[in-house]
């Protein structure tokens, strides 16, 4: 139990390293378009004009949920926006705080579930098949779906789905490392 735990934490401390280096570095502008100083000017005034009474939420704009919304939505532009009222800090040490918290407990979660299967799994190289399967799987559906399902830029979204998806093996490979061998398994090494 005590190697388990310490698996997950040092796997979830690696998912938390890879994160950083593609959204915490200027690597992280790969994932985004951009415009001029000017238009982005005017795009936030336009927000904070038009959605500050409404609220922090993502907005589907236009509103597809009337006749004209559908029109206006099927003749485009559209947007998905994720909208904060407030402003924060580019680095925001509370975010990376509990982004931190966050992969150690993904971490563990990853570390207690391979730890059920581990024993019917002695070979790493076995379990290095389990995590990448499953990660590959898992994160082609949550990120390269949206593409997909609902016209977002694709190259957003893999991006995400390469970072997360090399956060996810590592931190799976480290678990599947770490993880003791016991019991009939440990025989058949």
């Amino acid at each position: 139990m005590i190697r388990t735990v310490l698996a997950g934490l040092v796997g979830g401390f690696a998912l938390y390293m890879v994160g950083f280096v593609f959204w915490g570095t200027p690597l992280s502008a790969l994932a985004f378009s951009k415009v001029d100083a000017t238009r982005s000017a005017a795009v936030q005034r336009a927000l904070s004009q038009n959605l500050t009474e409404a609220g922090t939420g993502t907005y589907l704009i236009p509103d597809p949920s009337s006749q004209q919304g559908t029109t206006s939505f099927g003749q485009g532009p559209i947007a998905t926006v994720h909208f904060n009222t407030g402003g924060f800090p580019v680095v925001d040490a509370g975010a990376l705080t509990a982004g931190l918290v966050l992969a150690l407990v993904v971490g563990l979660l990853i570390a207690f579930a391979l730890a059920i299967v581990a024993p019917r799994l002695p070979v790493f190289a076995d379990r290095a098949k389990l995590v990448i399967i499953a990660a590959t799987a898992i994160l082609a559906w949550t990120h390269l779906g949206q593409p997909l399902f609902n016209h977002a830029p694709w190259g957003h979204f893999i991006y995400l789905f390469v970072s997360d998806l090399l956060g996810f093996v590592a931190c799976g490979l480290i678990v599947a490392k770490m993880l003791p061998v016991r019991g009939l398994a440990a025989e058949t090494l």
